[in-house]
């Protein structure tokens, strides 16, 4: 972004393109991930009543990204002190399209849904961001949806971010290493990092290191961790993610409704009195040639879908992401997103499948985000140190250790 004129104006390049996002629902697509066609008086009166909690939370209380800017007031540490689906219960919001969408948000930023994490995080999402807008009762505005407001993305997701913060390092940065060791002395620190592909383990030395690690990854490299180390690795719940990415060879048939977006969600009625395990539905695709500048239409030919799909709900969801063939999940994933095209799996040339098994920090309730922990010549930066994993917050934590 740059300023123009005293105001803060973006490269169009990498503001996500319109349409952002669209949702599959009730066999055709929609524009907004917020169930609005169809829906009864009664959906779109829940909808308001949870748009005016959200407005008197963020009345009451401060609410930001990075979560730490704000103040920890009574009413935030009471809400987390509950899961969000109990406090949407008290609030005497049971509708299940609410409850899907809520709960799908609460997944795709945290890992797990509604019955998992804490009201904070459930109202966090919303209230440090852009509110909760209901779409009005009068007339055919009642089916709209409200507009989001811009987004930045790039067609390589995440990794343009990592390669523009490792742009200066150049040879500074020593990639494909092991760290096995962290060890401070009186001199300073000690880091042995084990290169694969040289086979061999180097030493090195430094006045200060930045420990930019999980933290149960953390307490396991640093010798001697701190009690706080050691609490904070014991305290913190993980959720298990699977990412697949998609290569289709040509376009796919489109349902009717909206045309095709950057983020594609598919809705999966689910009773809300379920077994968790049975709400491990994912969280649809994200097309990478949307963002694609070329003169040919993107639709036109072949593209990348990456589909997410998150654990923290499951029981022993680690277990099942390690043990479970890749195929079974191929074929659920193939079933799930032929809903709403039904020739993927004809045009689909190959799956490649990642399975990560620590990849985001859940907020359950009773858990508060570790406090920061300097140690000596030591500093801790990851997102696990707020508790929950956005890259802003990650980002953060990392300019400040470098401070």
């Amino acid at each position: 972004r740059q300023r123009v004129n005293g105001r803060w104006t973006y490269d169009e390049r990498h503001l996500c393109h319109s349409p952002q996002e669209r949702l599959f629902f009730n066999h055709e697509w929609q524009e907004g991930l917020l169930p609005v066609q169809g829906v009864g008086r009664d959906t779109l009166l829940q909808y308001q009543k949870f748009a005016a909690l959200v407005t008197q939370a963020r009345q009451r209380s401060s609410w930001t990204l990075p979560a730490a800017r704000a103040p920890m007031t009574l009413e935030k540490q009471s809400l987390q002190a509950l899961t969000f689906k109990a406090y949407l219960g008290q609030n005497g919001l049971t509708d299940p399209h609410l409850l899907w969408y809520l709960n799908y948000c609460c997944q795709d930023d945290y890992g797990a849904g509604c019955g998992t994490v804490s009201a904070w995080a459930g109202l966090h999402y919303f209230a440090s961001r852009h509110g909760f807008t209901a779409p009005r009762l009068e007339g055919d505005d009642a089916a709209t949806s409200p507009e989001r407001e811009g987004l930045l993305t790039w067609p390589e997701g995440n990794g343009w971010l990592t390669r523009q913060l490792a742009l200066p390092l150049k040879e500074r940065l020593q990639t494909g290493q092991v760290v096995v060791r962290i060890a401070t002395t009186r001199q300073g620190v000690e880091v042995d990092a084990f290169s694969p592909a040289t086979q061999t383990l180097q030493r090195w030395v430094a006045e200060r290191c930045i420990v930019a690690l999980p933290i149960f990854i953390a307490a396991r490299v640093l010798e001697n961790p701190p009690d706080g180390l050691r609490l904070a690795a014991a305290r913190i719940r993980y959720a298990p993610w699977l990412v697949a990415n998609l290569h289709v060879k040509a376009p796919l048939q489109d349902q009717a409704g909206a045309a095709p977006s950057w983020d594609n969600v598919i809705y999966r009625a689910t009773d809300a009195n379920a077994a968790p395990a049975a709400s491990s539905t994912g969280l649809g695709y994200v097309d990478a040639m949307h963002q694609s500048l070329q003169s040919v239409k993107p639709a036109d030919g072949p593209t990348v879908l990456t589909h997410y799909r998150a654990l923290g709900d499951v029981p022993q969801g680690r277990r099942r992401l390690m043990e479970q063939p890749w195929s079974d999940w191929r074929d659920l994933i193939l079933a799930e997103l032929g809903q709403a095209h039904p020739d993927l799996a004809a045009k689909t040339t190959r799956i490649e499948i990642t399975r990560y098994g620590h990849a985001m920090a859940v907020p359950v309730p009773g858990q508060e985000a570790p406090a920061g922990l300097l140690h000596g010549r030591l500093s801790f930066a990851h997102s696990d140190w707020a508790g929950y994993s956005v890259f802003e917050e990650a980002f953060t934590l990392g300019h400040t250790a470098g401070a």
